[in-house]
């Protein structure tokens, strides 16, 4: 049974402290400063290769994917529920401080509406499981998947990070995580920790490839219509995900795919500029 989630503070004061930023800036730029590891990264548009394998990740928990086949037009518009995760973060990320703390309540708002039950059996969770948009495990799932897509992106495609960027990085994460509705202590509290909880659950049986997840996965990765980039959409998708996942959806992999995944992930790194 999935725990039921505290609402948010009323007041932005409030909100802040429950976010607890350990370093932060005037109002006016945000929650976070210019320079710091969570917004070089954010600010990569490489990160949009990793989209696809976010995504993924997501569904591959039972309960979320029931969540988004249930309460979003996925069929028609398979990427615009990502796209308005993908806009809140990064307006947590980089907007003043009023934005952020309001994009923090719509996503609060628009979890609030995501409430059903499991139609059929997958994995370890029974038909007629209940799920909850606003449930602090499903939110520290979404979020853990996004945090991990933005490092595994950026480390293939941009640069290797060292463990103190690293650090870095997942200390402003952890604030996100609890603009998100993540309670203070269910956020791993450490990178080492977050690791052990993210690689943990993903060899668990707690993900679980359905039904409802392989239709969604379907309409990302064959869009309707069709779409500029599809084939390579693929390719980098299934590169990026861990190989039990890959394989729970069925997504080819061969010598061949890993040759031009490699050369792929090259090139763009030789086409960025040279650091400053």
């Amino acid at each position: 049974m999935l725990e039921p989630a505290d609402a948010l503070p009323e007041s932005d004061a409030e909100l802040l402290a429950l976010a607890d930023p350990t370093d932060l800036p005037p109002a006016s730029e945000g929650l976070f400063r210019d320079g710091g590891w969570l917004r070089r990264i954010s600010g990569e548009r490489v990160l949009l290769f990793g989209g696809g394998r976010a995504l993924l990740l997501e569904i591959a928990h039972p309960l979320v994917a029931a969540g988004v086949a249930h309460h979003s037009d996925f069929r028609n518009d398979p990427f615009g529920r990502l796209q308005r995760t993908l806009d809140a973060i990064s307006t947590l990320t980089f907007g003043d401080r009023d934005r952020a703390l309001a994009a923090a309540r719509r996503v609060e708002a628009a979890h609030a509406r995501v409430r059903g039950v499991l139609h059929e059996t997958v994995g370890s969770f029974s038909a007629g499981t209940p799920y909850d948009g606003r449930a602090p495990d499903l939110v520290r799932w979404v979020w853990a998947t996004l945090v991990d897509t933005a490092l595994v992106v950026y480390e293939r495609f941009v640069e290797p990070l060292d463990a103190s960027a690293r650090e870095a990085y997942y200390a402003d994460q952890q604030v996100i995580a609890r603009l998100l509705g993540v309670p203070p202590d269910r956020v791993p509290g450490s990178y080492a920790a977050f690791r052990a909880y993210f690689e943990g659950l993903v060899e668990s049986e707690a993900l679980s490839v359905g039904r409802e997840a392989r239709e969604i996965a379907e309409a990302v990765l064959h869009p309707p219509g069709g779409l500029g980039g599809a084939g390579t959409l693929r390719l980098v998708t299934a590169g990026l995900l861990p190989e039990r996942l890959r394989e729970a959806f069925a997504l080819p992999w061969d010598a061949k795919r890993a040759g031009r995944f490699d050369a792929l992930a090259e090139s763009v790194r030789s086409l960025r500029p040279p650091a400053p």
